[in-house]
């Protein structure tokens, strides 16, 4: 499905973006890979068959810029999918908040989109041709406690993905959604509760690929876990409150 496509994995250093980098080289893709670290992504494109990596720091719009027009004709020209997958965490509640904290996470998982796909939808656009997958989360679907920053900004996320599916529709260029539950990662490992039906990176990169090859635009897993957050955004307000709301 993928041998031959190149694909932009923003978010690619570690977790989810890694373990999706190694699934997608497996299928033959090209791969451009962006994050940070140089270092790592170095280490991971030398791993890989065919992958170059292209760091940058998406909450710096003049770092964004100047990754694309480092590359800007080949990546105009040739990118055929874009990976948004970036994602920072940090657990909060809001008797334990913290500005500093929360606008960081927007910045990594809402507006570093906003800054990535400035350059890449007008290419597209202009081509004709072009898919989008941006990588939301269950906690994107309503509020949860004791995730200030994450949730919303998620959600946000994912809103934006519903923007571009309506506005592209009649285009070259889709956009979808994969939603994924709790992955074992550098983050999570910050969680001090339970969580159900936790993945291993290289599971959720699977469910990803599968998702990406799908014409659904939204994907969420895993299941049943995902039903809960899926008929979430359907419940009277005082329903969700009391169910949730017991769990702050």
């Amino acid at each position: 499905m993928f041998k031959g496509q190149t694909i932009w994995i923003v978010g690619a250093s570690e977790g989810l973006g890694e373990a999706l980098a190694r699934a997608l080289d497996q299928q033959g893709a090209r791969l451009i890979l962006s994050a940070r670290n140089r270092r790592k992504l170095d280490l991971l494109a030398a791993e890989l068959n065919r992958a170059v990596s292209l760091p940058m720091d998406i909450t710096d719009a003049a770092s964004v810029a100047k990754a694309w027009e480092t590359d800007a004709l080949d990546m105009a020209a040739e990118i055929d999918h874009i990976v948004y997958c970036a994602g920072a965490y940090a657990p909060m509640a809001s008797s334990d908040w913290d500005t500093g904290a929360a606008l960081s996470m927007v910045d990594v998982n809402f507006s570093g989109a906003l800054r990535v796909l400035g350059h890449v939808v007008p290419a597209f656009l202009t081509r004709d041709r072009g898919e989008i997958t941006l990588i939301g989360s269950l906690a994107g679907f309503r509020g949860l406690p004791g995730a200030i920053g994450y949730s919303a900004s998620k959600g946000a996320l994912m809103h934006l993905g519903e923007n571009l599916a309506v506005d592209l529709r009649h285009t070259g260029v889709r956009t979808r959604i994969v939603n994924p539950g709790f992955i074992d990662t550098r983050l999570t490992r910050k969680n001090n509760f339970r969580m159900p039906m936790l993945m291993d990176p290289d599971t959720a990169a699977r469910h990803v690929v599968t998702a990406m090859t799908s014409r659904r635009f939204a994907t969420s897993f895993p299941r049943p876990f995902s039903w809960l957050f899926r008929v979430a955004p359907l419940l009277p307000n005082w329903v969700y409150l009391l169910l949730f709301g017991a769990r702050a």
